[in-house]
């Protein structure tokens, strides 16, 4: 069994950082792209940001210039931090990682918790 255990979330000020952390753990043979979601009150989760096994990053563009992803293969973790924070950020975070248990499976797409990320004053 794989989990993804998020963690860094709160309240910050509009202008405000947070940085955002995920570890995956369990049985892995593997990890391919890891990333995060985001999912606001009564809209559909949407992608934040998305990072390859060797680094290669994708943002969406209303986080560009002010979210950066970053992962430790070693530690199997993936990280955002998020600078210039706006009150359109605030939604729930979720990191999502595609695993593989073994060298011959399918990898399959874990997701973490949740953490909830308010920007307010």
């Amino acid at each position: 069994q794989v989990q993804l255990v998020g963690s860094g979330g709160g309240l910050v000020q509009p202008g405000g950082s947070l940085r955002l952390s995920c570890a995956a753990s369990g049985s892995i043979f593997s990890i391919n792209a890891m990333g995060w979601y985001r999912q606001a009150p009564g809209k559909q989760r949407e992608l934040v940001a998305t990072i390859t096994y060797g680094g290669n990053t994708n943002y969406a563009e209303s986080v560009k210039g002010r979210f950066t992803i970053s992962r430790d293969n070693a530690k199997n973790t993936v990280n955002l931090q998020m600078n210039s924070l706006k009150p359109e950020d605030t939604a729930v975070y979720y990191c999502n990682a595609y695993v593989k248990v073994t060298s011959w499976s399918a990898e399959t797409r874990y997701w973490g918790q949740g953490t909830q990320v308010t920007v307010s004053s």
